[in-house]
């Protein structure tokens, strides 16, 4: 499987529109401006494949990405964006929880969270309202680059200390690309499973 011919297929507003519900999908979720779309690029090698922007709640929709014709990874709307009406954000809410719960294809989540913020509230939430699913989670800690080693290993440290248990967990960087072979591994493992 070659993450580098990876492709756009589809955008959708709700579960209705989302692709039909077969093969295997791998959904990268996180708190708004927390990297998804970067590491989706890095990860496929291809510069624009997900849209980046920086400003925060630019992801919207559902953003389906083809691997082949089996195999999907999936951009979800980012949580926890301030400057985003109430309404917008329950929407949004509501869309990503309706696909976590429903997809049958869904094989597991990327966790995209910014190193130097580590696990906030909302991402409490979201682990604590995924976590009963036991489906595969594995936890990029992006923007490794803006941390001295010594700060990125405390971090590492402590996200381990409160997941490490029920998730794996690796250190990523877009700018440098670190990381990208480790997550693409580990994406083909849950895609596989």
């Amino acid at each position: 499987m070659y993450f580098n011919k990876t492709k756009f297929l589809k955008s959708a507003s709700n579960i209705t529109e989302c692709p039909d519900d077969i093969g295997a999908e791998i959904a990268f979720v996180g708190r708004s401006n927390s990297g998804k779309s970067s590491a989706i690029n890095v990860i496929t090698n291809q510069k624009n494949l997900a849209r980046i922007s920086k400003t925060p709640g630019r992801t919207q929709l559902i953003n389906f990405f083809e691997i082949d014709e089996s195999r999907r990874l999936v951009d979800l709307p980012g949580y926890g964006y301030a400057k985003t009406s109430k309404a917008q954000q329950k929407e949004w809410g509501l869309m990503i929880g309706e696909y976590l719960k429903c997809r049958q294809t869904l094989k597991g989540i990327i966790l995209i969270i910014d190193i130097r913020r580590g696990l906030m509230e909302l991402d409490h939430d979201f682990l604590d309202f995924y976590l009963p699913m036991s489906k595969p989670l594995h936890i990029l800690l992006t923007k490794s680059d803006k941390l001295k080693k010594q700060a990125c290993r405390k971090s590492l440290d402590s996200v381990e200390s409160i997941v490490g248990e029920v998730s794996s967990i690796q250190l990523f960087s877009s700018l440098k690309r670190s990381g990208a072979d480790e997550a693409r591994e580990r994406l083909l493992e849950l895609l596989s499973s």
